[in-house]
C-alpha cells in the first residue's frame, strides 16, 4: 500500500515537472512564480522521501505489514531518481541547458589490438593506480583495453601534437579547475571534446575547446556576435565549462555521472539510472546511455591513461608554438584589424589568430561597455605599448582615407570583377587594387580568408591601371639578396615564419620574406627550402 501511494505521489510530481518544462519560456514574473512553486515541491519531496525511508526502517508490527529489503530499495531508488529530476528542473529555471554531442569510437568499431609494450596485466595495474589517484571509476574492462590500444596503434603520432597544444592550454585549464575545486584531470576532457582546437565546430553546432552549444553558452555568459564568438575564447570558455561541471556535480554527486551529463545532458543520464534500477556506477548504467555517451567516458579514461603514461609509450611532445607565459593581453581603445596590427608590429597573422581565436573576422571591435583585448607575444607587447599612439594614428589615417574614397567606388562604372587565380590570396589582391582586406571581405560577404581558384570577387579599386602597373614594376625591383654565406633550412610540418626566425639569431620575419621572395605565409609548405643568410 505504501508503494502504491508513493507511486501516485511521484506521478503527481511528474505532472508538475511536465507542466514546468512546457513553461520554461514564459514571461519573467510567471517563471518566478513557477520557480517558487517548484522549490516548495522539491522541499516537500525531500521531506516525503525522508519520512518514507524512516517508516520503512521501523520494525514491522505484524507479519501483514512486513516490508522486504527489495521493497525498501525500490522505493528509495525511485525517490532518488525523482529528486534528481526535480533538482535539474531547478537548474533549468536559471537558464535552459542543451546537449553537446561529440562523436567518439563505440565498441562496435573496436578491434582486439595486441601491443607487446602493454600486456593486459600491466594495463590493469596502471589503471588500478589511476583509479586510486583520481575521483573517477577507472576500472579495467576489455572494452577500455581495446580502446586504449586502438588509440596507441592508430593515433599515437597525433598525441605528440596534442601535447604541444597542451603546453599552451593546460596551465590555463588547471588554474580555473583549481579555482572551482574540480579535479585537475578534467583538463583532458578538452582533448576528447575538441582536440584542443578553439575554433572546432561539431556537426550539431557545438563550438570551441569545450564544445558549447549556442544556448548553453548563453547560460554561462558566452555571447556570440558578428565579430566575436566567446565560445572560442579559451579563457572564458574554460571558466564557463567549470561552472557547468560544478552545477552537474552538485546534482549527481559523482564526477563520472557529471561528465556523462556534460556530454548527453542530465536528462539522459537520469533515465539511464532509472533503467538500471537505481544503480549509479557509470559502468552499470552505460548500456542505457546514448551511443555517443557510452563511448564518451571510455574515451576520456583512455586519453587520461595515454597522457599520464606518454613516456612509457615513447610519445614525445612536439615543440610548443608558444607558451602562455610568453604572452600577455592588452585592452584595446579603438577597433583594430589583425592586418593593421601585423603591419605595425611585424607579427604573423597566424600567431594573432592562434592567440585570439574568438575574433571571427580577424577584427577586434571596440564598444564602450565591453572590454575587448588582444593577446600578443611578450616581445610584441612592449612594441604595442611604446607605439600605441602611433598605431591608433595609423588606424585613423586608414579609416579617414577609406571614408573619403568610398562614395566614388560604389558607382557601377568603377566596379571590377576579379577572377581568383592560382597563388592568389586576399592580401595580394587587396594590394593589387589598393584596397584593404577587410573591404574585400565586406564587398563579397566573406567570413574567412579562404579563396577558391576561379572564384569571382567584386572590387572597387583605388588604384588606376597605370598605378597598378607601376606597382608591378616596383615589385620587380625588389631588394637585392645580401652577399655572403647562407644556410638552407627545410620547412617542417607546423612551422611558421615566426617559429623559423626564432631558430636563428638576428633573423626577422621580414628577412625571411625578403631572402626567399615570400609574399604570404600561405606560401610556406613542408619540404620548402629557405635561405638563411649569416650576415
Amino acid at each position: 500500500m505504501k508503494i502504491k501511494n508513493y507511486i501516485l505521489f511521484i506521478a503527481f510530481c511528474f505532472s508538475i515537472s511536465t507542466f514546468a518544462q512546457d513553461t520554461i519560456f514564459l514571461a519573467k514574473p510567471e517563471r518566478s512564480q513557477i520557480k517558487d512553486s517548484l522549490n516548495t515541491k522539491i522541499t516537500e519531496l525531500k521531506d516525503a522521501i525522508q519520512n518514507d525511508t524512516n517508516k520503512l526502517n521501523e520494525p514491522a508490527i505484524s507479519s501483514e505489514k512486513e516490508t522486504t529489503i527489495s521493497d525498501k530499495n525500490s522505493v528509495k531508488d525511485i525517490a532518488e531518481a525523482t529528486l534528481i529530476d526535480s533538482l535539474w528542473l531547478q537548474e533549468l529555471y536559471n537558464s535552459p541547458l542543451y546537449d553537446t554531442i561529440q562523436y567518439v569510437i563505440d565498441d562496435t568499431k573496436l578491434v582486439d589490438v595486441q601491443l607487446e609494450e602493454l600486456p593486459t596485466e600491466l594495463l590493469k595495474e596502471r589503471l588500478r593506480v589511476l583509479d586510486n589517484e583520481t575521483p573517477f571509476n577507472v576500472e579495467y574492462n576489455k572494452s577500455l583495453e581495446n580502446l586504449i590500444k586502438t588509440y596507441l596503434k592508430r593515433r599515437k603520432r597525433a598525441y605528440g601534437t596534442l601535447m604541444s597544444r597542451a603546453q599552451f592550454y593546460f596551465p590555463m585549464f588547471e588554474e580555473q579547475l583549481d579555482k572551482y575545486d574540480i579535479p585537475l584531470e578534467i583538463k583532458y576532457l578538452a582533448i576528447v571534446e575538441s582536440a584542443l582546437k578553439p575554433r572546432a565546430k561539431s556537426r550539431v553546432g557545438a563550438t570551441g575547446l569545450w564544445q558549447f552549444m549556442y544556448q548553453t553558452g548563453k547560460q554561462f555568459d558566452l555571447n556570440v556576435s558578428s565579430y566575436v564568438d566567446e565560445r572560442q575564447d579559451p579563457l572564458k570558455a574554460t571558466e564557463a565549462a567549470c561552472k557547468y561541471l560544478t552545477a552537474l556535480y552538485r546534482i549527481f554527486g559523482d564526477w563520472d555521472l557529471a561528465l556523462a551529463a556534460y556530454n548527453s545532458g542530465p536528462g539522459n543520464v537520469n533515465k539511464a539510472i532509472r533503467r538500471a534500477g537505481g544503480k549509479r556506477n557509470y559502468w552499470n548504467i552505460r548500456q542505457f546511455l546514448p551511443r555517443e555517451t557510452a563511448g564518451y567516458l571510455p574515451a576520456f579514461y583512455a586519453t587520461l591513461y595515454i597522457m599520464k603514461h606518454a613516456d612509457d609509450h615513447g610519445i614525445v611532445a612536439k615543440k610548443a608554438y608558444i607558451n602562455k607565459f610568453e604572452t600577455d593581453t592588452i585592452h584595446i581603445k579603438k577597433q583594430l584589424t589583425f592586418e593593421q596590427i601585423q603591419k605595425f608590429l611585424d607579427v604573423d597573422i597566424e600567431m594573432l589568430q592562434f592567440l585570439n581565436p574568438q575574433y571571427k573576422l580577424d577584427i577586434i571591435p571596440y564598444r564602450k561597455n565591453k572590454n575587448y583585448y588582444i593577446r600578443l607575444p611578450l616581445y610584441n607587447v612592449g612594441q604595442y605599448i611604446s607605439n600605441e599612439k602611433e598605431l591608433y594614428a595609423f588606424v585613423d589615417i586608414e579609416e579617414a582615407k577609406r571614408e573619403k574614397q568610398l562614395p566614388q567606388y560604389v558607382e557601377s562604372n568603377d566596379r571590377v570583377r576579379y577572377k581568383v587565380r592560382s597563388g592568389d590570396y586576399l592580401g595580394k589582391i587587396a594590394n593589387k587594387f589598393g584596397v584593404s582586406v577587410s573591404s574585400l571581405k565586406r564587398w563579397n560577404g566573406l567570413r574567412s580568408n579562404r579563396l577558391k581558384i576561379g572564384q569571382r570577387l567584386t572590387v572597387y579599386p583605388r588604384k588606376s591601371t597605370s598605378s597598378t602597373a607601376s606597382t608591378k614594376t616596383s615589385k620587380q625591383t625588389k631588394k637585392p639578396l645580401p652577399k655572403g654565406e647562407y644556410t638552407t633550412y627545410t620547412v617542417k610540418s607546423g612551422d611558421s615564419l615566426w617559429t623559423i626566425s626564432k631558430k636563428f639569431s638576428n633573423v626577422s620575419i621580414q628577412n625571411l620574406k625578403d631572402w626567399n621572395d615570400i609574399w604570404s605565409v600561405k606560401y610556406l609548405k613542408p619540404g620548402m627550402k629557405l635561405k638563411i643568410f649569416k650576415s
